[in-house]
């Protein structure tokens, strides 16, 4: 019976990993694991134990509660987990962020008269940043194969090549977009094409926000390794293929 459990117990974990990869950062568009954000991940009889850090103990409280909210929420979803234990530690306001998961309170019932709403539109904003980038990406991928820029406002995400066109339609799944084969490529967040003559200026403003993007996740790398040395080895290249390109 016991080597019974342990088997479980190691399904069940390759599970919660991979679920936990499925979290990302909201401000840099990444996942956890990739970060390094986990610190320790472990499954015991069904009961799943997480620990997460951040790059400092100042980092915002709203990101951090997002990001253990999320955790819980993808770890609890797993085939196998019984119960959930997922905690942020080593951060000023750790205490309090993991009691409100824990209880499953929400942000507002979490911080009280502190906060103003839930996160729901902190999310949306970063998830239409998130957007924004990855479309200056596949949109230099297509200029790169051959097309004119003065000819973007015709393609549509049948013309991205894979997994360009994956990225992509997760990031408009997200904020609600078309994701068909035949939707246009250069819409702006409320899935509006983009004007031929407002194109350049498009995609130079999009330019500017992948790039702080990236820079905010190399930033953030950084302090993390400065701050834990052993997460070096937990942090993988940026995700999706999506090098840092200036």
């Amino acid at each position: 019976m016991t080597s019974l459990l342990r088997l479980a117990d190691a399904d069940v974990l390759d599970a919660v990993r991979t679920a936990l990869g499925t979290v990302r950062d909201p401000e840099l568009d990444e996942p956890i694991t990739d970060l390094g954000f986990v610190t320790s991940c472990i499954v015991r009889d069904g009961h799943a134990d997480v620990r997460l850090r951040l790059p400092t103990a100042f980092c915002s409280p709203n990101f951090a509660y997002l990001m253990t909210s999320d955790a819980y929420d993808a770890v609890a979803a797993v085939r196998g987990v019984r119960s959930a234990d997922i905690r942020l530690e080593d951060h000023h306001d750790s205490a309090r962020i993991n009691a409100g998961v824990a209880a499953q309170a929400g942000f507002v019932a979490t911080y009280g008269s502190e906060a103003a709403a839930e996160l729901d539109e902190l999310r949306m904003v970063f998830r239409r940043k998130a957007h924004v980038a990855c479309l200056e990406r596949a949109s230099r991928h297509l200029i790169a194969a051959g097309w004119e820029l003065e000819a973007l406002p015709t393609a549509t995400l049948r013309d991205l090549s894979e997994p360009e066109r994956g990225r992509l339609r997760r990031r408009r799944a997200d904020i609600g977009l078309p994701t068909d084969n035949d939707a246009l490529l250069l819409v702006d967040e409320e899935g509006t094409p983009i004007a031929p003559e407002d194109v350049s200026m498009r995609l130079r403003y999009a330019r500017t926000v992948r790039v702080s993007i990236e820079g905010n996740s190399d930033f953030c790398r950084g302090l993390l390794t400065t701050r834990y040395p052993q997460s070096a080895a937990d942090q993988r290249p940026r995700g999706d293929g999506e090098e840092a390109t200036a």
